[in-house]
């Protein structure tokens, strides 16, 4: 049961779900998509490189949709997500988009999900739209602006506005290139290892 006014923000890809470029990369072979905000800080730079991929290769939103159908969540993440939904208000940060996402969130029992959204033109993915920009920073402010405490968890560099602006932030399957680079940080590298971080932040409330 909630016992505090707290909330907890995930990121999705790499914490609760695979990488979906990544996976969209090894199911069409192409390498150059396996970059994402582990490799590229720069969101748009990161994303104009997607999209030149896709036009050069004519791949449309429904070869995406179709890989992201496919996947499965990460082990343990329902257990995990389930375990977290009945001790706290669980919003997903993600920087992947609606079209990409609900597929994934329905396995997850439709939690909150703030994400942006692509601009398609018959099947072809165009462009994109960001919701807001810095988002999952932008979010833990607003969201502690309301009197509620946050506890932060995500993976990349893309992550890391959100967990300095938490109450309480930590990594989360982070690889050794982005934890170095934010030693404040703590880093989890099992489920397990993040409930106990949060009850531990739950215990200081």
């Amino acid at each position: 049961m909630f016992t505090k006014q707290c909330v907890v923000t995930l990121d999705m890809e790499g914490v609760l779900t695979p990488e979906i470029w990544i996976a969209f990369a090894e199911k069409t072979g192409i390498p150059e998509l396996r970059l994402t905000t582990r490799d590229i800080q720069d969101y748009d730079e990161l994303m104009r490189g997607r999209l030149r991929i896709l036009e050069r290769e004519h791949l449309k939103l429904s070869d995406i949709q179709k890989v992201i159908g496919s996947l499965p969540l990460l082990d343990g993440a329902t257990e995990f997500l389930a375990t977290l939904r009945d001790e706290a208000q669980v919003i997903i940060l993600s920087d992947t988009f609606q079209e990409f996402a609900y597929p994934l969130i329905k396995k997850m029992n439709l939690p909150t999900i703030f994400c942006h959204n692509l601009i398609v033109q018959n099947d072809k993915i165009t462009g994109y739209h960001l919701r807001l920009q810095d988002q999952k920073r932008k979010t833990v402010e607003a969201l502690k602006s309301l009197n509620f405490k946050v506890f932060s968890a995500g993976d990349s560099f893309n992550d890391t506005g959100m967990l300095l602006a938490a109450d309480k932030g930590s990594f989360l399957f982070a690889p050794s290139n982005v934890t170095e680079k934010f030693p404040q940080l703590d880093s989890a590298n099992s489920y397990s290892e993040l409930l106990d971080c949060f009850h531990q932040f739950q215990d200081s409330l």
